[in-house]
């Protein structure tokens, strides 16, 4: 008894992520293979017999541009795996294109005979206010390419794959988004709103899906995961949005803060940091007035700047250790929950989100004229559904 009472104290937390059981070896199709989450992800379902067709776009492969080098480390250590080596095939994709989609689909079935589960992770933040997102047509077109990034590339993989999981009456779709799918964030208005509109795709043909037994599950991470695990844009700042001015949490400073960080444990030898006048870090030393750029002051450039987070290996692994625990869990469950927040974090702040929306609610009865009609009237008032026989 006293051995079970202290074993009991013990939290237990799984040491592996838990593979739900089943007859055949699953094909997961992952959108976009390059990117930290994919490749973690795919060496934990070829370890466990899964089998996995990893997209890339081609261009960026062949320049070894973006996350390839990652990639092509983790291609040489299949390699050396004869039982992994039988389970990969990597396809070119680039979500926005559709024949790209339909071909990569097609190449996936060719060699495995299916698609089991599809991870849509398709991502890009575009940092910046939306009023600077409207200062020339550069920053206007970015407002259309990061729907086409974050909402279109998915939704056209997603068409893709719904024909073959339809004729087999089997599949799983996962969408890879993040809390900011539910909460809106100062500086990603453009970022938050394609997470909000590929959430509100998903929600709708998972009704529509569900008799031919293909299962749609939304796995929410933090923003920091899918922000600094993808490549990031940043904006010309202005005047008027920048600290001093603007007392709001902009992402910019956020993300500028985290890149410093980051910068720091890749170059431990760096200058200390040091608070300027403006509330920002620099990395200047005390009795110097000009310094090299930081990371962080990429994202403050004149011009319109795109880069990916230095990630450290094990800052890397521990920041999407969470997800990738949920996708591999998920994934192959015969009744998956339609929604997964990752992490205590953002449990806890869309919570609080859904709390103020429910207080909005019952405000907005109270204020509401044709409640207050419809309630007070003498005469008998006919709802809509009324009238159309709802």
């Amino acid at each position: 008894m006293t051995q079970q009472g202290s074993q009991s104290n013990k939290p237990t937390r799984p040491r592996s992520p838990h593979f739900p059981p089943h007859n055949a070896p699953r094909v997961w199709f992952l959108t976009i293979g390059s990117s930290p989450i994919a490749i973690a992800l795919a060496r934990q379902v070829l370890d466990h017999g899964d089998y996995v067709v990893a997209g890339v776009v081609p261009l960026e492969f062949e320049k070894r541009e973006g996350q390839t080098e990652d990639f092509r480390s983790f291609l040489e250590d299949v390699k050396k795996n004869e039982r992994w080596r039988e389970r990969l095939r990597v396809v070119g994709l680039d979500g926005r294109v559709v024949g790209q989609c339909q071909a990569a689909i097609a190449e996936a079935v060719e060699a495995f005979g299916r698609v089991d589960v599809l991870l849509g992770s398709t991502s890009e933040a575009v940092i910046g206010a939306v009023e600077e997102l409207s200062q020339s047509s550069q920053t206007i077109t970015l407002v259309q390419d990061t729907f086409e990034t974050n909402f279109f590339s998915n939704v056209n993989i997603i068409k893709a794959a719904l024909p073959i999981m339809r004729e087999r009456k089997n599949g799983h779709i996962i969408m890879l988004t993040g809390i900011t799918g539910h909460l809106g964030t100062p500086g990603l208005g453009m970022y938050c709103s394609s997470q909000w509109a590929i959430e509100g795709y998903c929600d709708s043909l998972a009704y529509e899906i569900a008799p031919f037994n293909i299962k749609m599950s939304i796995v929410q991470a933090n923003m920091e995961v899918n922000v600094l695990t993808n490549k990031m844009t940043s904006v010309p700042p202005m005047h008027e949005y920048l600290q001093v001015e603007n007392p709001a949490p902009l992402a910019r400073d956020i993300f500028s803060g985290l890149l410093d960080k980051l910068d720091r444990v890749n170059n431990p030898s760096a200058m200390p940091e040091v608070q300027s006048p403006t509330g920002s870090i620099s990395t200047t030393s005390p009795d110097t007035t000009m310094h090299e750029p930081s990371m962080g002051d990429l994202l403050s450039s004149d011009s319109v700047t795109s880069l990916y987070a230095p990630l450290p290996t094990v800052v890397k692994s521990s920041l999407i250790a969470e997800t990738v625990h949920a996708l591999t869990a998920i994934g192959g469950h015969d009744n998956p929950p339609a929604r997964h927040i990752v992490g205590f974090e953002g449990v806890t702040a869309v919570k609080e989100k859904l709390k103020t929306t429910s207080e909005e609610l019952e405000d907005f009865i109270e204020v509401s004229n044709a409640v207050d009609i419809a309630h007070n009237s003498d005469t008998p008032t006919q709802s809509f559904n009324d009238v159309v026989g709802l």
